[in-house]
């Protein structure tokens, strides 16, 4: 553990609920010890694809900084497998919709302003936060006050909605680093010190496990068709999305294996308890998942990247509470929600949103996408094109040999050396209260 961590107990169990922890803690650290002490990095990342993200950030910047680099933040299992202190799991944050926020806005808050404690504390030398941005942004904001560098990963898809919020990103942003080509033009030409990197999707070897094999794993039957269900990495997106999938998967029969992957920021069985009698296979891997089945229906999200990479026909769709679209309708710039699509230009993968978001749209498409045929051959094709818009093309500067983690990585590092003007050899000794 860090040592202030492990000196005053701060940590993420050990607050009782309820409690809201002060914002001014500050202890007052000799200018020489921190010249001495081991670099520290904090990183938020409140949902399950930024946490991934954050767990394959830890070794890179060891290489860079130090091995003794100490890590704190926001985060979940992922992150903490890595040796990050997770003062606020994201569990606790993690929220969709502007109801749904509404309703854990106190919990929200006293997880928000634990964190700002903890970093007005520990005094990191970087803050990489990615995604999340409700969150992130204002906590951006927090640590540009208390003189922390701000490295934000993944954008937020101002281009898209809210876009109001970019005077925030302005301000309180030192490097944006984005995983979108048409992102890096869009922050520059309003100001942003943007950087693309790449997706870090896009580096990632297909799953090595044999279809065979995964299916003695998880107890599926590998002579039947596989269809992925993937209702998202929040509780609430789970409540709302997945009740009609289950019913697409009833009324389709038993004729395909129904695979659900669990995501990281929710608990097996929690999940269990969701599919109640409809016949289904929890599974790890939902990447694993992706490539080995027929089709899949995808809540909107990063998801929806990686069946584009891997390349299996899929639907969107995505629910939210009526008065959350009523009022998000209003902020959405763009005409389609999937970013396949977004990054296609154009409509490649259907997409059903809200009311449109049925159990009877569902089967029509599946009707069209599991038999080979013209639709399906199309959809395959226009998810390669997809696929490889993400990946780095030949001619891009040298330093695009490494992958999108490894540059994001490398302007974390960077960030963190010209901050505390040292360099990592010169961080060999970590700090003792």
């Amino acid at each position: 553990m860090i040592p202030e961590l492990a000196a005053r107990n701060i940590g993420s169990d050990t607050i009782p609920s309820g409690v809201v922890i002060a914002t001014e803690i500050d202890i007052q650290t000799p200018r020489a010890a921190i010249a001495t002490r081991a670099f520290r990095v904090l990183i938020s990342a409140g949902e399950a694809s930024g946490e991934n993200y954050g767990a394959m950030l830890i070794p890179e910047l060891r290489k860079l900084l130090g091995s003794n680099t100490q890590f704190f933040g926001v985060g979940g299992e992922k992150m903490r497998a890595r040796g990050c202190e997770t003062v606020v799991d994201s569990a606790k944050v993690a929220a969709v919709g502007i109801t749904e926020v509404v309703k854990h806005v106190v919990t929200i808050y006293r997880e928000f302003f634990r964190m700002v404690a903890v970093a007005r504390t520990l005094k990191p030398d970087v803050a990489v936060l990615i995604d999340f941005p409700d969150f992130n942004l204002r906590l951006a904001q927090k640590l540009h006050a208390i003189g922390v560098p701000v490295v934000y990963f993944v954008s937020p898809q101002l281009w898209a909605w809210k876009q109001r919020r970019i005077w925030r990103v302005k301000k309180f942003v030192d490097r944006m680093l984005v995983i979108f080509p048409f992102e890096q033009d869009y922050y520059r030409q309003r100001g942003v010190a943007a950087e693309y990197v790449g997706h870090p999707l896009a580096d990632l070897a297909l799953p090595q496990i044999a279809r065979e094999e995964f299916a003695k794993q998880h107890g599926v039957n590998a002579a039947k068709p596989w269809i992925a269900l993937l209702p998202g990495s929040r509780k609430k997106e789970v409540l709302l999305n997945l009740p009609v999938m289950l019913e697409s998967a009833r009324r389709l029969g038993e004729g395909y294996e129904y695979l659900v992957p669990v995501a990281s920021t929710l608990s097996r069985d929690w999940i269990a308890q969701q599919t109640g009698d409809t016949r289904v296979q929890l599974v790890d891997d939902a990447r694993a998942a992706l490539l080995h089945s027929r089709v899949a229906v995808i809540a909107s999200g990063t998801a929806t990247v990686e069946a584009a990479l891997i390349g299996t026909p899929f639907v969107v769709v995505y629910r939210v509470s009526r008065l959350s679209y009523a009022i998000g309708r209003r902020l959405v710039k763009v005409k389609t929600f999937a970013m396949p699509n977004l990054i296609a230009g154009r409509e490649i993968v259907p997409e059903f949103i809200q009311s449109n978001f049925t159990a009877q749209n569902i089967l029509r498409e599946m009707g069209r996408l599991i038999p080979s045929g013209a639709p399906r051959a199309e959809m395959v094709r226009n998810l390669q094109d997809v696929g490889r818009m993400l990946h780095i093309q030949a001619g891009e500067p040298a330093s695009f040999s490494q992958t999108a983690i490894a540059r994001a990585a490398q302007a974390a590092a960077n960030m963190a050396t010209r901050a505390s003007n040292r360099t990592p050899s010169e961080a060999s000794e970590p700090l003792v209260p």
